[in-house]
């Protein structure tokens, strides 16, 4: 039976979590001494609750519950979650929707997801090998590759998957891959499963990529360099056109995950490219994902039709998964159709951005290198501030998730606002200055961290 948390873990955990030790780069904590190690033959095998981490996951719930904080995270949105949810009967302003374009639930996106269901029903039953294609696969696929002006495009059911299963596909043990140093989990565990090295550079820091490249290009046989066009925990975006010249002067394939950069970037919402004036055609390979913008679920590399046909022969999270539910490909074909249709709603999404973005650094907040488009975030430093700032403010009536270590680097805690364009002027003024009280009211009051440092002095 498993024992509760005594007060005292509680305590110890939670000090912890105010110096922001609670997420360290390796889960894994460091082997105790051999003498202080207990034996293994105390611990059985099969005991969940010895999985490396479960203990401390428990303590750091034991220590929120011990200062009254909520928890943030999995909440139960009860309607269509865009610029306004509902949660437990309570209206609330909502930053934390991917619904950048407010196309989630569009009359005409819902319309042909509806069509989908009437003709083919919810599944495509197995894999696109086994069981065939159906027509709002290639629709979708077609579309997309239009969009970026490339021979062909492959769909797959979920976005992370799909940087895995490509990039574990497209490299091996002889090639490098090159990528941001604060590029998404997808992109290192496919590098991961690759066999390729791996080697990060210097955040939108194409000097940086050009001494690794200098230095050791010539080890390898393929390499593959990848950068975001958007990038999801700072809202920034790279210099195209300095990462295209450098992947053609040492000859390296070049891919943009576009997941948040479609349409946000750009004055259609193309993307990177034409955020930075660049073809699209001088980037190898256009990665996305259809639940930012698209309003569906999935993922989708755009490129060169061998490419393509190596994937959807090779790449396992094709292969050996089910193929996209057809309602969810026709909303996303749907859904870009729109976006393609009405520009104006970039131009929204844009102008919302700049006001919030404009009033919180007029407020005096952190919001780090943000374009202030669709990503802003209020850069707070300390783990248990972001986390109060967070409960504090839904009690004020706005969603917003605090990210904290190792999601982001130490010290670097933030709350992350994402935009859309159906919020309002009234709601973004409303809520920069509500976030600016209740940040000032944590700052300039007595802090958490000193009444604790306080006790454990006396």
């Amino acid at each position: 039976m498993t024992q509760p948390s005594r007060p005292q873990d509680g305590r110890a955990a939670l000090a912890s979590f105010v110096t922001n030790r609670l997420g360290r780069a390796n889960a894994r904590p460091s082997p105790a001494p051999a003498e202080t190690r207990a034996p293994v033959a105390n611990e059985s095998a099969q005991d969940f609750e010895k999985l490396t981490g479960y203990r401390e996951l428990r303590l750091q719930r034991s220590a929120a519950d011990l200062i009254g904080l909520g928890n943030p995270f999995f909440r139960v949105h009860e309607t269509r979650a865009g610029a306004q949810t509902r949660i437990e009967g309570q209206a609330y302003s909502n930053y934390s929707s991917y619904d950048y374009l407010g196309l989630n639930g569009h009359p005409a996106v819902s319309g042909a997801a509806r069509k989908a269901i009437e003709a083919f029903g919810t599944s495509a039953s197995a894999s696109r090998i086994v069981a065939g294609e159906r027509p709002s696969h290639l629709k979708l696929e077609r579309a997309l590759a239009a969009h970026y002006g490339t021979d062909a495009c492959v769909i797959m059911v979920s976005g992370h998957a799909t940087n895995v299963t490509a990039i574990g596909a497209m490299l091996e043990a002889p090639d490098v891959i090159f990528h941001d140093a604060l590029i998404h989990n997808s992109v290192v565990t496919g590098a991961q499963l690759s066999g390729a090295q791996r080697r990060s550079f210097a955040h939108n820091d194409p000097a940086a990529l050009e001494k690794l490249l200098e230095a050791t290009r010539h080890e390898h046989r393929r390499a593959l360099i990848v950068i975001e066009g958007l990038y999801s925990m700072d809202g920034d975006a790279p210099d195209l056109a300095a990462f295209v010249e450098l992947k053609r002067r040492y000859e390296c394939w070049l891919m943009v995950d576009d997941a948040h950069g479609l349409g946000v970037l750009g004055r259609t919402g193309a993307g990177l490219h034409e955020h930075c004036g660049v073809d699209a055609a001088d980037v190898d390979i256009w990665m996305g994902t259809l639940s930012k913008t698209l309003s569906s679920c999935g993922g989708y590399i755009c490129g060169p039709s061998a490419l393509i046909e190596y994937l959807k022969c090779t790449a396992g999270g094709f292969v050996y998964s089910v193929g996209m539910s057809p309602p969810l490909a026709a909303a996303a074909e749907a859904a870009l159709s729109v976006m393609q249709a009405e520009p104006e709603r970039v131009e929204r999404l844009r102008r919302n951005g700049h006001q919030f973005l404009a009033l919180a650094k007029k407020h005096g907040l952190n919001t780090g290198s943000s374009l202030g488009l669709a990503v802003i975030p209020i850069i707070i430093g300390d783990s248990l501030k972001a986390v109060t700032l967070s409960d504090r403010l839904f009690k004020r009536g706005i969603n917003v998730q605090p990210i904290i270590h190792p999601a982001v680097p130490e010290r670097s805690s933030r709350l992350r606002f994402f935009m859309t364009s159906e919020h309002t002027p009234e709601q973004i003024a409303q809520t920069v200055a509500t976030v600016a009280e209740e940040l000032s009211a944590l700052e300039t009051g007595a802090t958490l961290i000193e009444q604790l440092m306080a006790r454990r002095g006396a």
